[in-house]
């Protein structure tokens, strides 16, 4: 689960003038059209072959696919025609003739397959079929002609695997599935591993020889180890699996296996943080480089050559490379770095001439804008527990850009979805946003958090509203102390895990927000895991060891004691929830409950609802519509700076069940809509 919550009236409070030019300073209002409205182009790619440059830019309003020859990349054509829900994710078949993408409806998280053929135009529903959602569960530099694919239509609980020849269309079938989590293919896509799911937790790993699944696993990984240890691939022959493992250490490492014999040989490792992303050639399928991120992330080489080339790539960029696509004779690359206080920039990088071609700048209108830095921090939890964070200041309050503001702002508690996520350091729009509108944002990576090793994911089992909770109960303190800001200008803002989290925060510790921002949290939590989508039945019992048994009277009892719900006539402070209608992971049911409540109380809320949505909000339209509402609340309760709402819900679906007149000029912008 992936982001954002005063019985007291100030609705018809405007903050007085002085107040709010004081905290602007001389500093421009950032448009939120700027920061939330459509990039210019995003999602740059390069064909396998090298002959084509893709990427997304906005056709009739909607994020489609473009795609122009590598030598003439301003010539563009539109290859796909979307024209509710943006592509938000897509890539290119390893025969270079299609545009592969997956789209879904009002975000009910069904996602579809599409091909797009370059030459013809011509679409084709990969997967026609309803209530199914595809997976990608390999592909191949060798086999170029088909991909396998997980499809459950069959029982939507578990994917079985079929090959699709990406020139017919037909879908084969592999390997039924009847209660496997997962399955790994080799380059020659074939099946070599099954992935099963424990009733501990944990998971267990099978054997796939000459398509049979063995009766016995080949390795096991209990419940501590299971978010921090998978396979990671094989090399081109097949003959090394690589993986992501935590066994016998904290934090996971990067080991490759002699599929033969069995020797396992540690590639890399980092005492602070787990290996995340790793480069791998794309013709051996050897591991290049790899990536570990404590507070900031950096590459480290295996292969010598590809080490030099990243070093000049971040000389060159001004920051760590990211590299986004590579041909499959890795000739080219498509190559961005993050700087934080400039929109990114993408670059067709040809390393035999060794020459960057800017290619795009995903959002120009915020080149020159009063962008600021991110600041790794960071702050001890009562029990000592180490928490990397992130702070983010107000340009006017932080003259020297040092990360210790000269003085206390109100501040925003940012908190991450999943729980088994993080935050990391890079340009953030809502940082960005909220820091413009006179905040502090401060970002903590509380325990259960994923990325520091297994020990401090493990720190959050069972700590729903309790240590997971005071670790941003301390940060708040933390800030305090520091002079950040002050107690009572302090709200917290989050989705899903993270509104949550917002929800406990009003509920558990009522007197240390100002106000709340809740998207798409769930409020009670014997619900939210009884309406978990099908298709994640592999991972319930992940739920229940890590947030407690709803089958079990000890279990009812936590998972009760750490609902919002619960508690909700303890909500003393202003609260804004948005939730998207489809939400497949967590039902509208979660918002609907937690507002009846309040309405029963006499307690006020403002309860903002989008049709066409699911978890979280998609379209542009409607993000900057919520934006609109979340900005102009938080001006009421905290004092900071707004763009007026005025036509910021233009072309949204936004509807308002609740509490319209809380929020300034809302009322009159839904009238005029």
């Amino acid at each position: 689960m992936r982001t954002f919550t005063k019985l007291v009236l100030l609705a018809s409070t405007m903050v007085a003038p002085s107040v709010a030019a004081a905290q602007s300073g001389d500093v421009p209002l950032i448009e939120r059209a700027k920061l939330f409205g459509n990039p210019t182009k995003a999602i740059g790619r390069i064909s396998p072959d090298g002959k084509w440059i893709s990427y997304t830019q906005p056709r009739d309003g909607v994020m489609n696919v473009y795609v122009a020859p590598v030598g003439d990349p301003d010539n563009a054509k539109p290859l796909t025609n979307e024209r509710e829900r943006p592509v938000r994710s897509y890539f290119w078949s390893p025969d270079s003739k299609q545009i592969l993408f997956i789209q879904d409806k009002g975000g009910d998280e069904n996602f579809l397959l599409y091909g797009v053929d370059v030459a013809t135009g011509k679409q084709t529903t990969l997967t026609p079929f309803t209530k199914t959602r595809a997976q990608l569960v390999g592909s191949s530099n060798k086999h170029k002609d088909r991909v396998l694919v997980g499809l459950n239509n069959r029982d939507a609980k578990w994917h079985d695997v079929y090959s699709l020849n990406l020139k017919t269309g037909k879908l084969t079938l592999v390997q039924k599935n009847d209660g496997y989590a997962g399955f790994l293919a080799d380059n020659d896509l074939k099946l070599r591993m099954a992935l099963k799911s424990r009733d501990d937790g944990g998971t267990d790993y099978y054997r796939i020889t000459n398509g049979k699944i063995e009766a016995k696993p080949f390795a096991t990984v209990g419940l501590d180890d299971s978010l921090t240890t998978s396979p990671a691939g094989f090399n081109a022959d097949g003959s090394i699996l690589y993986w992501i493992d935590s066994r016998g250490r904290n934090t996971a490492a990067l080991i490759a296996q002699n599929v033969a014999s069995g020797e396992q040989t540690v590639i890399g490792e980092s005492p602070k943080a787990d290996i995340g992303s790793v480069l791998t050639n794309p013709k051996t399928l050897a591991v290049e480089a790899y990536q570990a991120e404590y507070l900031t992330p950096e590459w480290t080489p295996v292969d010598k050559e590809i080490g030099a080339t990243l070093d000049w790539l971040k000389y060159k960029l001004g920051a760590t490379p990211v590299v986004q696509a590579r041909t499959d004779a890795d000739d080219k690359w498509i190559v961005t770095a993050d700087k934080v206080t400039e929109p990114a920039t993408v670059y067709l990088f040809d390393r035999k001439a060794g020459t960057l071609t800017k290619l795009y700048t995903g959002r120009p209108d915020l080149v020159g804008a009063p962008l600021v830095p991110m600041h790794p921090v960071e702050i001890k939890a009562r029990d000592g527990l180490a928490l990397p964070s992130y702070l983010t200041l107000p340009a006017n309050a932080d003259a020297n850009r040092d990360g210790k503001p000269d003085h206390p702002v109100p501040m925003v508690l940012v908190v991450h979805g999943g729980p088994w996520g993080r935050d990391g350091y890079g340009y953030d729009p809502y940082s960005q946003w909220l820091a413009n509108r006179g905040y502090a944002v401060l970002q903590v990576n509380f325990r259960a958090s994923t990325g520091f090793g297994k020990d401090f994911l493990a720190a959050g089992n069972l700590q729903w509203g309790k240590k997971m909770q005071d670790d941003l109960t301390d940060s708040v303190a933390w800030a305090v102390s520091n002079g950040i800001t002050t107690a009572d200008k302090v709200a917290i803002l989050g989705g899903s895990y993270g509104g949550y989290a917002t929800l406990a925060g009003l509920t558990f510790t009522p007197e240390t927000y100002a106000c709340g921002v809740d998207i798409v949290g769930p409020s009670n939590l014997f619900t939210l895991l009884g309406t978990i989508p099908p298709y994640w039945e592999s991972f319930k019992q992940q739920f229940y060891q890590r947030m407690g048994n709803p089958t079990t009277e000890d279990g009812k009892a936590l998972l009760k004691a750490a609902s919002p719900l619960t508690f909700a006539d303890r909500i003393k402070k202003p609260l804004l929830i948005g939730q998207g209608a489809n939400d497949p992971r967590v039902n509208k049911r979660e918002s609907d409950q937690i507002v009846e409540a309040m309405k029963a109380k006499g307690i006020p809320v403002t309860y903002v609802l989008f049709p066409d949505e699911g978890h979280g909000f998609a379209r542009p339209a409607n993000n900057i519509a919520f934006n609109a509402v979340a900005e102009n609340f938080l001006q009421t309760c905290l004092g900071g700076r707004a763009e007026p709402i005025g036509d910021g819900l233009k072309g949204s679906t936004i509807q308002v069940l609740q509490g319209a007149d809380i929020v300034n000029g809302l009322k009159q912008s839904m009238a005029s809509k």
